[in-house]
């Protein structure tokens, strides 16, 4: 399933006017919250407000968001958009940000429910969850931070990319605190918020603090939409969308849970 999803794109035109405008973006199509084939995600809901902003049909063009996404998608032609990428990616364009989020620390109820920092005490006896970037097992900022305060021997490691025969790949990291698997884990703030929802899991995040542990290691991200370095003018028509439509797209990552934090202070 998993070389099929990397080898293919399989385009999916939504219902629009007969004359409207082509909209091609290119997302996973197992990969909730953010987006899955059957338009489930926000980020599938997001493009759908920008492309009625637009008055466009959207094109999706379903490629699994491995490493070499950017250059065998849309670098390649294959679509106009990528929804959900770091404001700071270097490979392609992006517009301005339409959310800001963090990481968090998950936990169950109980004396752990008010972890937020890396230097907390508590850390150094606990099973500790962190994602994973990448089949070469490369590591997020939270890795990194804990590693650095030499608690390596403490992670469990869980790929954001997750096993694609089954639904929800992202889904383990939470389901191991729920159910004691692990003391607590560092995870992305929309995934910890989406699968942490269920009342019946009763479990804490909290936005990890201090927001960066020194300049190389950012906890909190803003998001854009990616675009080719050359579509100046679709740059500036999303742009419009996403500031015309800003309370409908707060919305949607408001039922999704999403951690939202405010602009960068000065």
């Amino acid at each position: 399933m998993r070389r099929l999803l990397l080898a293919s794109a399989i385009v999916l035109t939504t219902s629009s006017p007969a004359n409207a405008r082509e909209f091609k973006v290119c997302a996973d199509p197992n990969n909730l919250p953010f987006s899955n084939a059957k338009g489930e995600g926000f980020e599938n809901q997001i493009v759908c407000i920008i492309a009625a902003e637009l008055r466009a049909k959207i094109s999706w063009v379903w490629h699994a968001q491995r490493r070499g996404n950017v250059r065998e998608t849309l670098n390649a032609g294959l679509c106009d958009l990528i929804p959900g990428v770091a404001s700071s990616l270097e490979t392609l364009g992006t517009t301005r940000p339409y959310y800001r989020s963090t990481y968090v620390t998950v936990t169950r109820a109980g004396p752990l429910s008010d972890v937020r920092s890396f230097d907390d005490p508590r850390l150094a006896g606990l099973r500790i969850g962190v994602q994973l970037v990448g089949d070469d097992g490369a590591n997020t900022p939270p890795a990194h931070a804990l590693s650095k305060r030499g608690l390596a021997g403490n992670l469990r490691g869980y790929t954001i990319y997750g096993d694609y025969s089954g639904a929800n790949p992202q889904a383990p990291i939470i389901e191991a605190v729920a159910q004691g698997e692990l003391d607590l884990a560092f995870v992305w703030g929309p995934t910890a918020g989406y699968f942490s929802r269920q009342p019946e899991r009763q479990l804490h995040l909290n936005p990890v603090e201090p927001q960066s542990d020194g300049p190389a290691l950012p906890m909190v991200f803003d998001i854009s939409m990616g675009i080719r370095r050359s579509d100046l003018q679709l740059k500036r028509e999303i742009e419009g969308a996403l500031r015309k439509r800003a309370g409908e797209i707060e919305a949607v990552l408001r039922k999704f849970g999403v951690p939202l934090i405010g602009p960068r202070s000065n």
